[in-house]
C-alpha cells in the first residue's frame, strides 16, 4: 500500500508541476494578436479546470527518453490548446451547457464568439509548435491529429442514432446500425489518437530514436483507449458531482458509440426505444435506460475491454530503464482504470 501510495503522491507531484510550467506558456499563446484584447473570453476554457494529462504526457515520454522537459513546454502547451480547442467544438455539436462543473463556452460566449475562438485556439497549437525541437515534424504530427480528431468527431455524430434528420450530412452518411467494431474505430481517432500524439512528442522532444518514439506512442494510443472507455462507463454510471457532466448524456444525445449502451444493447433490444423511437427523453426515461443497462453485463464488458487496454499501455513501458518516471507513467494507467472524474 505505501508503494502504490507513494507512486500516487509523486503521480500528482507530476501533474501539478505540468500545469504550473506549461499554463503560463498556454495563456502566451493564447494572448497572442487579438487574445490580448479578449483575454477573459480566450482564457475561460483554460481557467476552469482540466486534468493537463496530455501535456503531462509530452513531459513524461520526453523525461522517460533522457530528453530536457524545458523542450518541451510549448510543444505539450499547444498539445493541450488542441484538446481544448476540440472539447469546444465538441460541446457545439452535441448543445452541452456543462463542462468541469462551469457553463461550456459557447453557453457563456455564445456560438459566433466560440467558433472565433476555436480558430484562434487552432492557430495557436501551431505556434507552439514551432517552439519546439523540431518545429515541421511536431508541426506535422499535431496537423496530422487535428485531421483525424475532425474525422472522429464527423463518425461520432454519424453514429447518433437520433435528432439530426433535418441534416443533409447525417442523412446521406449516418449509420444503419453501429457495432462495436464503429465505435472503436471512431474512439480511436477521437481520442486515442491525441494521446498518442502526446507521447510521440515527448520522444520528438528528447530526439530519441525512432522505434522509442513508436513505442511512446502506442502506450499512448492504448492508454487513451482506456481513458475513453472509462469515460463512457461513467457516463452511465458515475458520479455527476465527481464528473462533472450530466449523467446518461450519450443516452439523452442518442449515442450509437458509447460501448457500454451497444454491449447493453445487444441483450435488451427494447434500448432501442430510447435511441432510436421517443422523440424527447425525458429524467424518467434516462433513469428506466439507465436501469436496464445495469441489469445487463455491458458494465463488466466495459471494465473488461478498458483493461485490456490498459494491460497493453503497460506492456510498452517495459522495454524502457525501470525508473521513477516510468513508475508514475505505470501509475497513470493504474489511476485511470479507477478514475471518476
Amino acid at each position: 500500500m505505501k508503494n502504490s501510495e507513494e507512486k500516487r503522491r509523486k503521480m500528482e507531484e507530476t501533474i501539478k508541476a505540468t500545469k504550473e510550467k506549461v499554463d503560463p506558456a498556454i495563456e502566451e499563446l493564447l494572448l497572442w494578436h487579438g487574445g490580448k484584447r479578449f483575454k477573459d473570453p480566450f482564457l475561460y476554457f483554460v481557467r476552469i479546470g482540466g486534468k493537463r494529462l496530455r501535456p503531462a504526457l509530452v513531459f513524461l515520454s520526453t523525461m522517460l527518453l533522457e530528453g530536457d522537459r524545458r523542450d518541451a513546454v510549448y510543444p505539450a502547451a499547444a498539445i493541450e490548446i488542441l484538446h481544448n480547442y476540440s472539447l469546444l467544438i465538441d460541446d457545439m455539436i452535441d448543445n452541452s451547457e456543462t463542462r468541469r462543473g462551469n457553463p461550456t463556452v459557447w453557453k457563456k460566449w455564445g456560438i459566433p464568439a466560440t467558433e472565433c475562438m476555436g480558430m484562434h485556439y487552432a492557430a495557436s497549437v501551431f505556434r507552439g509548435a514551432l517552439c519546439s525541437p523540431d518545429p515541421s515534424r511536431v508541426s506535422l504530427i499535431l496537423s496530422d491529429t487535428l485531421q483525424v480528431l475532425v474525422e472522429g468527431e464527423m463518425l461520432d455524430i454519424l453514429q447518433e442514432r437520433k435528432g439530426r434528420e433535418s441534416d443533409n450530412f447525417f442523412k446521406e452518411w449516418g449509420y444503419d446500425e453501429v457495432g462495436i467494431e464503429d465505435a472503436v474505430s471512431m474512439m480511436e481517432k477521437k481520442t486515442a489518437k491525441l494521446f498518442e500524439a502526446s507521447c510521440k512528442i515527448g520522444g520528438i522532444c528528447a530526439k530519441a530514436s525512432e522505434e522509442s518514439i513508436e513505442e511512446m506512442g502506442e502506450y499512448g494510443f492504448h492508454l487513451g483507449m482506456a481513458f475513453q472507455i472509462r469515460d463512457d462507463i461513467l457516463d452511465i454510471f458515475g458520479d455527476e458531482k465527481k464528473f462533472g457532466k450530466k449523467i446518461g448524456k450519450d443516452i439523452e444525445e442518442r449515442k450509437g458509440g458509447n460501448v457500454v449502451i451497444l454491449f447493453a444493447l445487444e441483450e435488451r433490444k427494447e434500448l432501442k426505444e430510447f435511441l432510436e423511437e421517443k422523440e424527447n427523453l425525458t429524467d424518467n426515461d434516462l433513469k428506466k435506460a439507465t436501469s436496464i443497462i445495469s441489469e445487463t453485463e455491458a458494465k463488466n464488458r466495459a471494465i473488461k475491454l478498458c483493461e485490456e487496454h490498459a494491460e497493453k499501455a503497460k506492456e510498452k513501458l517495459q522495454g524502457f530503464p525501470q525508473t521513477e518516471i516510468r513508475d508514475i507513467m505505470d501509475h497513470i494507467v493504474n489511476e485511470l482504470l479507477k478514475r471518476e472524474k
